[in-house]
């Protein structure tokens, strides 16, 4: 039982951390890569797909990406949508092919996505306190209900505050890696 509740943890912590690893991926930081559009909408025949499924996206150069839609047709569909992404981007067009410049960021730029990327690890942090605390809640109630001993309870707290530990210490590296990414120049 104890087992398992630890194993829940331990899964939901995991998914934390990817979820984590996915919201770092979307912050723009100085060199163009292609999870930098993921997010973006586009509208396809009536419905509005990931820009990954409408078009190809590649790197051009450090700070240039290019987006080849798969029918010409959607090129004016495929820029707009860019253009109206939260990321500040102004495409190109040039025939069939879309290239995204990425501008140089401001110091001022780099210092709030900073700020972005903190608060996302403060999410981070506080989603597994809250798988710590369910856990926790869980062992306990196991406790009230005598199917576990004090001793495997509280062996069971140490176990589940060490996977907290390990868990926080990974979101901790996750951030150092993204903030020196971020203010590299």
């Amino acid at each position: 039982m104890i087992a398992d509740i630890k194993k829940d943890a331990e899964h939901r912590m995991q998914k934390t951390i990817e979820s984590l690893k996915d919201e770092l991926r979307r912050l723009r930081t100085g060199r163009a890569h292609t999870g930098l559009l993921e997010h973006v909408t586009v509208e396809y025949y009536g419905s509005n797909v990931p820009l990954a499924q409408a078009a190809t996206i590649n790197v051009e150069d450090a700070r240039t990406l290019t987006v080849s839609p798969w029918e010409k047709s959607m090129v004016p569909a495929v820029e707009k949508a860019i253009l109206n992404s939260d990321l500040g981007l102004t495409p190109v067009s040039a025939g069939t092919v879309i290239r995204v410049p990425l501008p140089p960021m401001t110091e001022e730029r780099r210092k709030d996505l900073v700020k972005v990327v903190r608060h996302e690890g403060e999410n981070s942090r506080v989603a597994l306190r809250n798988v710590r605390r369910d856990a926790l809640g869980d062992v306990k109630d196991l406790l009230k209900e005598k199917l576990v001993t004090e001793d495997e309870e509280r062996k069971a707290q140490e176990e589940i505050q060490k996977l907290t530990d390990r868990y926080v210490g990974q979101v901790d590296a996750l951030l150092k890696e993204k903030e020196a990414e971020i203010m590299e120049f």
